[in-house]
């Protein structure tokens, strides 16, 4: 038994009305610099629809994640090393910028400066990257408006893997929120498709992090993570994932997207896992068995022999304490009501979904019965097959039976807590009917309906003897710098790479001159720092060469003012 601890996540849908309040707070904390104007580490997906990036589902076209080969062992999808070496200069297997969109602005400024005419003037959309006028047809979420309609339904990669009777009866179910991150998975392929080494998973709490120093951009991550959610940044030329918000984490706060959350429907907390276990459980034969076998990776924090083998491995005490308050282990292991995203992929994901359940709820008040009788909801779930196949190629790998358990239980604790709130005596059947205890199911609720900030948040503070490391780490990776997101001034590799004013419609005309210019940075206000490695490969920046000496400046090594202040001075 090799104990490491994993910082994970759970999201309940039942709860996320699609505000996209986490995206908007995400990006501003993070993605707000030019390169990265399609970037979204977090975004809202409407289901049914085709995800953003378009159809990332789609592995037979995107080859990502793994697969067993025939000898029964895991290999990456988009094929070994020797072939993953033959296409090291050109990936084919990557979404494009139209599979992701244009990012575009409005020029607002033609609103004040047009001459007066006989029609209003209108602010066009202006591409971010051409500068050029440009018709708005796709987007992060556009599949909000047209959730369940026919015009997406086609081009849903998990509707294609049911029957066409679902296709044409679909429409008529409902339509939900998918929030999604990085999944920080246990056993990242992005991580095994990078050729430089770039990606790698911190060992003391599993975060999976871009070193943007060894980074050399050749993509192969993206293809590799079938989630898509590593991005590329063609402005440093490198590639950018969401962070976990690792700074706030390591000193006990919620990421951006969680403490934002309208609907707080986020969980945080630490979980314990027997690393030896990761490879055999994600090679499991059966698809319909991977949910299980993940299961059985996390070791229960309560164990006295976990407790020791993990004070063994260096995990400190209150580490340990985390791990046994976490909701993440309760929700996933104890009540056993949420589920990995695509488990089929094999990476082991660590962002895991409660499905849910007022879609079944609606259809039975349609009815005019009553939506909050256990009877009822156990019957709709029993009957109403589309919507739960739908669910389960989404988080079982199309095993309905989790699916119908977990809104089962969903449904067995509205019903229970409905008795407690009228007034009425609890029915200790109802628990009982889906494999619970009265007391359980109570917890359940408390957990999922009205927990508060610290019950949902369980996360431990970095120690001060990891500083050091942590420190390290840090400098290593993405975005954590002096200039660094809403931070102010320049980034590590040039103005490019530091934060810009807010892109808003104001600031067009000197968002395009800035794309266009010469140089990376503008000497007029600040001083400019080019050196080979952020230097863009656009005119010929001053700074990269000395100048000619000429017939009136002192020879080299006279006396004189020089640059060379004495680094080691």
């Amino acid at each position: 038994m090799r104990v490491m601890a994993q910082m994970s996540m759970v999201m309940n849908l039942d709860k996320c009305i699609g505000c996209h309040t986490c995206s908007v707070t995400c990006k501003q904390a993070w993605t707000n610099r030019t390169g990265t104007e399609y970037v979204w580490f977090n975004n809202v997906e409407t289901r049914p629809g085709q995800g953003y990036p378009r159809t990332y589902e789609d592995q037979e076209r995107w080859e990502g994640g793994w697969a067993l080969n025939k000898r029964g062992r895991l290999q990456l999808k988009a094929g070994g090393r020797l072939k993953n070496l033959f296409t090291i200069f050109s990936s084919p297997k990557m979404p494009s910028i139209t599979d992701y969109y244009e990012p575009w602005t409005y020029d607002y400024e033609n609103l004040t400066t047009a001459p007066l005419q006989e029609h209003t003037p209108v602010a066009r959309p202006k591409s971010l990257i051409s500068g050029k006028d440009m018709n708005v047809s796709w987007s992060a979420n556009w599949d909000d408006d047209l959730g369940g309609g026919p015009e997406l339904l086609v081009n849903d990669p998990i509707l294609r893997k049911v029957s066409d009777k679902v296709k044409l009866e679909f429409e008529q179910t409902f339509m939900f929120y998918l929030p999604r991150i990085c999944e920080h998975c246990l056993n990242p392929s992005c991580a095994a498709s990078c050729p430089s080494g770039a990606i790698y998973k911190r060992s003391e709490d599993g975060i999976v992090l871009v070193d943007q120093d060894a980074c050399r951009g050749w993509r192969k991550c993206i293809t590799g993570c079938p989630y898509k959610k590593v991005y590329f940044n063609h402005k440093t030329g490198k590639a950018e994932k969401c962070t976990f918000c690792y700074p706030r984490i390591e000193v006990g706060l919620p990421t951006v997207c969680s403490e934002t959350c309208v609907g707080r429907l986020r969980y945080i907390g630490l979980v314990l896992y027997d690393a030896d276990k990761v490879l055999e459980a994600a090679s499991v034969t059966d698809e319909h068995e991977l949910l299980a076998a993940q299961r059985g990776v996390f070791l229960d924090p309560f164990d006295p022999e976990v407790i020791r083998e993990a004070e063994a491995a260096g995990i400190a005490r209150d580490w340990i304490d985390a791990a046994q308050r976490s909701p993440i282990w309760k929700l996933i292991s104890t009540y056993q009501v949420a589920l990995p995203l695509h488990p089929e992929y094999r990476t082991m994901p660590m962002v895991w979904y409660i499905p849910p359940l007022s879609p079944v709820v609606d259809v039975v008040g349609e009815t005019g019965e009553d939506s909050e009788d256990s009877g009822n909801l156990f019957a709709a779930i029993d009957t109403l097959r589309i919507p739960v196949e739908y669910l389960a190629e989404l988080f079982t790998a199309g095993d309905t039976e989790p699916v119908t358990a977990v809104l089962k239980k969903l449904a067995a604790m509205r019903s229970f807590m409905r008795d407690i709130s009228m007034g009425r005596e609890a029915n200790p059947a109802i628990p009982a009917s889906v494999g619970m205890d009265p007391q359980t199911m109570l917890e359940m609720y408390r957990l999922l309906a009205i927990a508060k900030y610290e019950d949902r948040y369980v996360i431990p503070s970095a120690h001060a003897e990891q500083a050091h490391g942590l420190e390290e780490l840090a400098t290593d990776c993405s975005l954590n710098y002096d200039g660094g997101p809403g931070m102010g001034g320049s980034g590590p590799f040039g103005e490019g790479s530091g934060p810009l004013e807010p892109v808003a419609v104001e600031n067009f005309l000197m968002l395009q001159e800035r794309q266009t210019a010469d140089t990376i940075a503008d000497p007029s206000s600040r001083k400019a720092k080019v050196n080979l490695l952020n230097w863009d490969g656009r005119g010929r920046p001053a700074e990269l060469f000395p100048p000619k000496a000429g017939p009136d400046d002192p020879a080299p090594g006279a006396d004189g003012p020089s640059s060379d202040t004495g680094a080691g001075a």
